[in-house]
């Protein structure tokens, strides 16, 4: 569990990786979300999440270059951990506050289902 939670505890790594499972992303499309974390935030839990080889920051050219960042390989494997805390948290909120039932179409499991298709 302290492995898990050391890669993953983070209080935005989840989420990321969860936004990473539907497509790579610019650095500007990350904060786009409506999230309400700070740009410094963001670069912290991008570096860890890169320094542990869950994601990928790719440079797409010249200085000032734009990167786009990405599940690793190793990343999706996270990816049933990550759509598991989210129908759980979706679960969670119907009960405590009457909200919708979980959604499947918000859900990554068709990047997992890709993955496992492509492996």
């Amino acid at each position: 569990m302290a492995a898990a939670f050391a890669a993953i505890g983070g209080k935005w790594k989840l989420t990321l990786l969860y936004w990473l499972a539907h497509g790579e992303s610019h650095f500007a499309g990350l904060r786009r979300r409506g999230a309400p974390i700070t740009p410094k935030v963001l670069a912290e839990q991008l570096r860890e999440l890169e320094a542990d080889g869950l994601v990928e920051r790719v440079v797409t050219g010249p200085v000032p270059a734009r990167v786009i960042y990405r599940l690793t390989p190793y990343g999706t494997t996270v990816l049933p951990a990550v759509e598991e805390v989210r129908v759980w948290g979706e679960a969670h909120l119907q009960r405590t506050h009457g909200g919708t039932t979980p959604d499947a179409v918000m859900g990554c499991t068709t990047t997992i289902a890709e993955v496992e298709l492509a492996g």
